[in-house]
């Protein structure tokens, strides 16, 4: 296998003529560059030079190394150069995928601080649910994966890096003018025979479970992924829901107000990524600031109560 440093003694020799000339402006001895370019014939299979005398001759093979060495140097150069840079968080890119309401609260305020800091970092997203941006994550279609799941036992993310963010509490909707419009909690019976609106599958399977657990199934009216929506859904009085917090913080509930639930409904939401790709500076400082983003999004939720 040819290596990059015979490279470089090789072209030294060719632009010098000996060997000494070449051990001087290579900073080495003699007998180094000599064991150097023995090396390389034997990597190479072939002769690549021809000493008469005092003067040095290159082979025809030694004639077309050379005249590719300059351009493998250069393209060594320059990979040693751009790793160095994404090393040092001068570049790099990171492919996030996230889940419609982490995309509107927590991804934009720690994409920001990202580029303020790592300016030369870029990051694409896409939007995906889980388990369908998991799959991606472990597919190879994305860095790191905003994802979420209700209860944190299971082994569904083993495999992977998981870094905790926050715990969101499914709220209720219910539309103006509906009989527990003032209520400040309902439990989650007190609605058994009102129209739901559902959100995404995996809400919507939670719900189910959460009601048959208090004795009856939720007739779902209106199903819907889009959080604004099922928002307008309710707040024309075609029904009740339960939204994430994060998603009614991104939208403005108009005709329609939140309620506490119970028994607590919560989803944990985390991001996740492979174990190699932790170790990544560009995919961990993203890690960071979505960390960071949490807490000030639970430090300004609980202000605003």
């Amino acid at each position: 296998m040819i290596e990059a440093r015979h490279l470089r003694v090789l072209r030294a020799v060719a632009t010098t003529g000996s060997f000494s000339a070449a051990a001087r402006e290579l900073g080495c001895t003699q007998p180094a560059v000599s064991q150097q370019m023995k090396a390389l014939e034997a990597s190479a299979g072939t002769t690549l030079l021809i000493r008469t005398g005092r003067e040095m001759r290159l082979t025809q093979a030694g004639q077309a190394l050379v005249r590719h060495a300059s351009g493998i140097l250069a393209g060594l150069t320059a990979a040693e150069e751009e790793v160095a840079a994404i090393a040092g968080l001068r570049a790099g890119r990171v492919r996030l995928v996230s889940f419609p309401s982490g995309s509107s609260t927590l991804v934009p305020g720690a994409l920001a601080a990202l580029r303020e800091a790592h300016p030369g970092t870029r990051v694409s997203l896409v939007e995906a649910e889980p388990p369908r941006s998991v799959e991606m994550l472990r597919e190879g279609d994305c860095d790191i994966a905003l994802a979420f799941r209700y209860g944190a036992s299971g082994t569904e993310w083993d495999d992977l890096v998981v870094r905790p963010l926050l715990t969101d509490r499914l709220i209720g909707l219910v539309p103006e003018g509906h009989r527990l419009w003032g209520s400040a909690a309902v439990g989650i019976a007190d609605l058994a025979g009102e129209s739901w609106i559902a959100g995404c599958p995996r809400c919507r399977r939670q719900l189910v479970e959460v009601c048959e657990e208090s004795g009856f199934t939720p007739r779902i009216d209106f199903a819907t992924d889009d959080y604004p929506a099922v928002v307008g859904l309710v707040g024309a009085g075609l029904g009740v829901a339960v939204l994430p917090e994060l998603a009614i913080e991104s939208v403005r509930p108009k005709g329609a107000r939140t309620v506490t639930v119970e028994p607590a409904i919560e989803r944990e939401i985390v991001a996740l990524t492979l174990p190699d790709l932790a170790q990544v500076p560009a995919v961990a400082a993203t890690l960071d600031r979505l960390s960071l983003a949490a807490t000030l999004d639970r430090l300004s939720l609980a202000a605003a109560r």
